[in-house]
Protein backbone atom coordinates (compact mmCIF):
# COMPACT_ATOMS: atom_id res chain seq x y z
CA UNK A 1 0.00 0.00 0.00
CA UNK A 2 1.35 3.40 -1.00
CA UNK A 3 2.25 5.79 1.82
CA UNK A 4 3.18 9.47 1.99
CA UNK A 5 6.91 8.69 1.97
CA UNK A 6 6.59 6.89 -1.38
CA UNK A 7 4.70 9.83 -2.87
CA UNK A 8 7.46 12.17 -1.72
CA UNK A 9 10.17 9.91 -3.16
CA UNK A 10 8.35 9.84 -6.51
CA UNK A 11 8.05 13.61 -6.64
CA UNK A 12 11.75 14.02 -5.87
CA UNK A 13 12.69 11.48 -8.53
CA UNK A 14 10.52 13.20 -11.14
CA UNK A 15 12.47 16.43 -10.90
CA UNK A 16 9.47 18.42 -12.06
CA UNK A 17 5.93 19.19 -10.83
CA UNK A 18 3.42 16.39 -11.44
CA UNK A 19 -0.38 16.38 -11.45
CA UNK A 20 -2.28 13.95 -9.25
CA UNK A 21 -3.23 11.69 -12.16
CA UNK A 22 0.40 11.24 -13.20
CA UNK A 23 1.43 10.42 -9.65
CA UNK A 24 -1.40 7.89 -9.38
CA UNK A 25 -0.31 6.22 -12.65
CA UNK A 26 3.31 6.05 -11.57
CA UNK A 27 2.47 4.48 -8.22
CA UNK A 28 -0.45 2.36 -9.44
CA UNK A 29 -3.01 3.69 -6.97
CA UNK A 30 -6.28 5.61 -7.09
CA UNK A 31 -5.98 9.43 -7.39
CA UNK A 32 -7.88 9.84 -4.11
CA UNK A 33 -5.07 7.98 -2.35
CA UNK A 34 -2.61 10.46 -3.81
CA UNK A 35 -4.80 13.40 -2.74
CA UNK A 36 -4.87 12.08 0.83
CA UNK A 37 -1.10 11.75 1.06
CA UNK A 38 -0.46 15.08 -0.69
CA UNK A 39 -2.61 16.90 1.86
CA UNK A 40 -0.48 15.44 4.65
CA UNK A 41 2.79 16.26 2.89
CA UNK A 42 1.69 19.84 2.22
CA UNK A 43 0.74 20.30 5.89
CA UNK A 44 4.22 19.11 6.88
CA UNK A 45 5.89 21.49 4.43
CA UNK A 46 7.43 18.71 2.35
CA UNK A 47 5.38 19.27 -0.82
CA UNK A 48 4.26 22.45 -2.57
CA UNK A 49 1.29 23.04 -4.87
CA UNK A 50 2.24 24.56 -8.22
CA UNK A 51 -0.14 26.45 -10.49
CA UNK A 52 -1.47 24.67 -13.59
CA UNK A 53 0.55 24.78 -16.80
CA UNK A 54 -0.72 27.60 -19.00
CA UNK A 55 -2.03 26.82 -22.46
CA UNK A 56 -3.24 23.31 -21.62
CA UNK A 57 -6.60 22.34 -23.16
CA UNK A 58 -9.57 21.90 -20.83
CA UNK A 59 -9.48 22.59 -17.12
CA UNK A 60 -5.80 22.62 -16.14
CA UNK A 61 -4.86 20.44 -13.19
CA UNK A 62 -2.79 21.60 -10.27
CA UNK A 63 0.65 20.11 -10.06
CA UNK A 64 2.79 19.23 -7.08
CA UNK A 65 6.50 19.15 -6.39
CA UNK A 66 8.80 18.25 -3.53
CA UNK A 67 9.65 21.35 -1.51
CA UNK A 68 13.12 22.61 -2.54
CA UNK A 69 14.51 22.64 1.00
CA UNK A 70 16.02 20.34 3.58
CA UNK A 71 13.54 17.88 5.05
CA UNK A 72 12.55 19.20 8.50
CA UNK A 73 10.75 16.00 9.49
CA UNK A 74 13.90 14.03 10.24
CA UNK A 75 15.23 13.30 13.73
CA UNK A 76 17.18 15.86 15.73
CA UNK A 77 20.37 15.12 17.65
CA UNK A 78 20.94 18.29 19.64
CA UNK A 79 22.31 16.34 22.59
CA UNK A 80 25.02 14.89 20.35
CA UNK A 81 26.04 18.40 19.32
CA UNK A 82 26.07 19.48 22.98
CA UNK A 83 28.21 16.48 23.94
CA UNK A 84 30.72 17.29 21.20
CA UNK A 85 31.05 20.91 22.38
CA UNK A 86 31.20 20.00 26.08
CA UNK A 87 33.87 17.35 25.48
CA UNK A 88 35.92 19.79 23.42
CA UNK A 89 35.78 22.47 26.12
CA UNK A 90 36.45 19.97 28.90
CA UNK A 91 39.66 18.88 27.19
CA UNK A 92 40.94 22.44 26.73
CA UNK A 93 43.30 23.90 29.37
CA UNK A 94 41.10 26.99 29.68
CA UNK A 95 37.82 25.15 29.11
CA UNK A 96 36.20 26.01 32.45
CA UNK A 97 37.09 29.69 32.14
CA UNK A 98 35.72 29.81 28.62
CA UNK A 99 32.54 28.12 29.84
CA UNK A 100 32.08 30.72 32.59
CA UNK A 101 32.70 33.53 30.07
CA UNK A 102 30.20 32.03 27.62
CA UNK A 103 27.61 31.74 30.37
CA UNK A 104 28.12 35.33 31.47
CA UNK A 105 27.81 36.60 27.91
CA UNK A 106 24.59 34.66 27.38
CA UNK A 107 23.26 35.74 30.77
CA UNK A 108 23.71 39.36 29.73
CA UNK A 109 21.70 38.77 26.54
CA UNK A 110 18.76 37.12 28.30
CA UNK A 111 18.72 39.41 31.34
CA UNK A 112 16.31 41.87 29.76
CA UNK A 113 13.76 39.19 28.91
CA UNK A 114 14.17 36.82 31.87
CA UNK A 115 12.62 37.15 35.29
CA UNK A 116 10.21 39.92 34.36
CA UNK A 117 7.42 38.19 36.31
CA UNK A 118 8.47 37.25 39.82
CA UNK A 119 5.03 36.04 40.89
CA UNK A 120 5.75 32.41 40.00
CA UNK A 121 9.04 32.04 41.87
CA UNK A 122 9.07 30.52 45.34
CA UNK A 123 10.69 33.26 47.39
CA UNK A 124 8.73 32.72 50.59
CA UNK A 125 10.77 29.86 52.03
CA UNK A 126 13.74 31.87 53.29
CA UNK A 127 14.78 31.34 56.88
CA UNK A 128 17.44 33.74 58.11
CA UNK A 129 17.23 32.75 61.77
CA UNK A 130 20.48 30.76 61.59
CA UNK A 131 22.32 33.00 59.12
CA UNK A 132 25.86 34.00 60.10
CA UNK A 133 26.10 37.16 62.18
CA UNK A 134 28.79 39.75 61.60
CA UNK A 135 30.63 41.68 64.31
CA UNK A 136 28.27 44.59 63.74
CA UNK A 137 25.36 42.36 64.70
CA UNK A 138 23.85 42.05 61.20
CA UNK A 139 23.49 38.87 59.21
CA UNK A 140 24.88 38.39 55.72
CA UNK A 141 21.27 38.31 54.51
CA UNK A 142 20.65 41.68 56.20
CA UNK A 143 23.73 43.11 54.51
CA UNK A 144 22.46 42.06 51.11
CA UNK A 145 18.97 43.36 51.78
CA UNK A 146 20.42 46.74 52.76
CA UNK A 147 22.37 47.02 49.49
CA UNK A 148 19.93 47.33 46.63
CA UNK A 149 20.54 48.06 42.98
CA UNK A 150 20.17 51.65 41.70
CA UNK A 151 16.38 51.17 41.38
CA UNK A 152 15.97 50.07 45.01
CA UNK A 153 14.92 46.59 43.86
CA UNK A 154 15.93 43.28 45.44
CA UNK A 155 17.30 41.25 42.50
CA UNK A 156 16.90 37.85 44.18
CA UNK A 157 13.22 37.27 43.29
CA UNK A 158 14.00 38.42 39.76
CA UNK A 159 16.91 35.99 39.58
CA UNK A 160 14.77 33.14 40.85
CA UNK A 161 12.05 33.91 38.32
CA UNK A 162 14.65 33.97 35.55
CA UNK A 163 16.10 30.63 36.65
CA UNK A 164 12.60 29.20 36.81
CA UNK A 165 11.97 30.38 33.24
CA UNK A 166 15.14 28.57 32.20
CA UNK A 167 14.00 25.33 33.83
CA UNK A 168 16.09 25.23 37.02
CA UNK A 169 13.14 25.05 39.47
CA UNK A 170 14.80 27.31 42.08
CA UNK A 171 13.89 27.44 45.77
CA UNK A 172 15.11 29.59 48.63
CA UNK A 173 17.58 27.83 50.87
CA UNK A 174 17.95 27.95 54.64
CA UNK A 175 19.07 31.58 54.38
CA UNK A 176 18.67 34.42 51.92
CA UNK A 177 22.15 33.86 50.54
CA UNK A 178 21.37 30.37 49.23
CA UNK A 179 19.28 29.29 46.24
CA UNK A 180 18.60 25.61 45.65
CA UNK A 181 18.24 24.45 42.04
CA UNK A 182 15.95 21.42 42.01
CA UNK A 183 16.19 20.72 38.29
CA UNK A 184 18.97 20.88 35.73
CA UNK A 185 17.95 21.39 32.09
CA UNK A 186 21.22 19.70 31.05
CA UNK A 187 21.34 17.02 33.74
CA UNK A 188 22.95 14.21 31.73
CA UNK A 189 25.64 16.54 30.40
CA UNK A 190 26.23 18.05 33.84
CA UNK A 191 26.72 14.61 35.38
CA UNK A 192 29.45 13.74 32.88
CA UNK A 193 30.98 17.19 32.30
CA UNK A 194 30.39 19.40 35.35
CA UNK A 195 33.58 21.39 34.77
CA UNK A 196 31.94 22.85 31.66
CA UNK A 197 28.18 22.68 32.18
CA UNK A 198 28.18 23.89 35.78
CA UNK A 199 30.66 26.63 34.84
CA UNK A 200 28.21 27.81 32.18
CA UNK A 201 25.46 27.90 34.82
CA UNK A 202 27.65 29.93 37.16
CA UNK A 203 28.50 32.40 34.42
CA UNK A 204 24.87 32.60 33.35
CA UNK A 205 23.78 33.78 36.79
CA UNK A 206 26.71 36.19 37.08
CA UNK A 207 25.89 37.65 33.68
CA UNK A 208 22.26 38.31 34.62
CA UNK A 209 23.17 39.89 37.95
CA UNK A 210 25.80 42.05 36.26
CA UNK A 211 23.28 43.27 33.70
CA UNK A 212 20.80 44.14 36.43
CA UNK A 213 23.55 46.04 38.32
CA UNK A 214 22.70 43.91 41.31
CA UNK A 215 24.54 44.55 44.60
CA UNK A 216 24.94 40.77 44.93
CA UNK A 217 26.73 38.23 42.81
CA UNK A 218 27.16 34.46 42.90
CA UNK A 219 30.57 33.38 44.13
CA UNK A 220 29.98 29.65 44.33
CA UNK A 221 27.95 26.92 42.64
CA UNK A 222 27.87 23.59 44.48
CA UNK A 223 26.74 21.02 41.94
CA UNK A 224 24.81 18.07 43.37
CA UNK A 225 25.46 19.36 46.89
CA UNK A 226 22.19 17.73 47.90
CA UNK A 227 20.71 14.46 46.62
CA UNK A 228 18.09 16.43 44.73
CA UNK A 229 19.61 19.84 44.16
CA UNK A 230 22.52 22.17 43.47
CA UNK A 231 23.32 25.24 45.56
CA UNK A 232 23.96 28.79 44.40
CA UNK A 233 25.67 30.97 46.99
CA UNK A 234 24.98 34.70 46.80
CA UNK A 235 27.38 37.20 48.29
CA UNK A 236 27.35 40.96 48.73
CA UNK A 237 29.44 42.79 46.15
CA UNK A 238 29.04 43.15 42.43
CA UNK A 239 31.20 42.65 39.36
CA UNK A 240 30.25 45.65 37.26
CA UNK A 241 32.68 48.55 37.49
CA UNK A 242 30.61 51.42 36.11
CA UNK A 243 28.70 52.32 39.29
CA UNK A 244 29.97 54.85 41.86
CA UNK A 245 31.79 53.02 44.62
CA UNK A 246 31.39 49.60 43.03
CA UNK A 247 34.33 47.19 43.19
CA UNK A 248 36.15 46.60 39.95
CA UNK A 249 34.88 43.65 37.94
CA UNK A 250 36.83 40.46 38.49
CA UNK A 251 38.50 38.66 35.61
CA UNK A 252 37.93 34.91 35.37
CA UNK A 253 40.99 32.99 34.17
CA UNK A 254 41.52 29.32 33.45
CA UNK A 255 43.87 28.88 36.42
CA UNK A 256 41.46 30.74 38.67
CA UNK A 257 38.55 28.52 37.74
CA UNK A 258 40.60 25.35 37.92
CA UNK A 259 41.90 26.22 41.37
CA UNK A 260 38.40 26.75 42.75
CA UNK A 261 37.05 23.28 42.07
CA UNK A 262 36.66 21.82 45.57
CA UNK A 263 36.21 18.25 44.51
CA UNK A 264 33.41 16.80 42.36
CA UNK A 265 30.86 19.35 41.35
CA UNK A 266 31.83 22.38 43.43
CA UNK A 267 32.89 25.58 41.72
CA UNK A 268 33.92 28.65 43.68
CA UNK A 269 34.46 32.05 42.18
Amino acid sequence: MTNAAEVLVELRAAGKPLPIVDLADRLGVHPNTIRFHLADLIDRGQVERVGPRRGSPGRPAHRFRAAPRMDRQGPRRYRLLAEILVNDLASAPDGAARAVAAGRAWGATVADTSGADTSGADTSGADTSEAGTSEAGTTEADAMVSRRDPWGEDPTPKLMAAMDDLGFAPERGADAATIILRHCPFLELAETGPSVVCAVHLGLVQGMLDSWRAPETVDRLEAFAEPNGCLLQLTAGNRHDDLPGAPRAATVTDSDVASHWDGPGRLNR
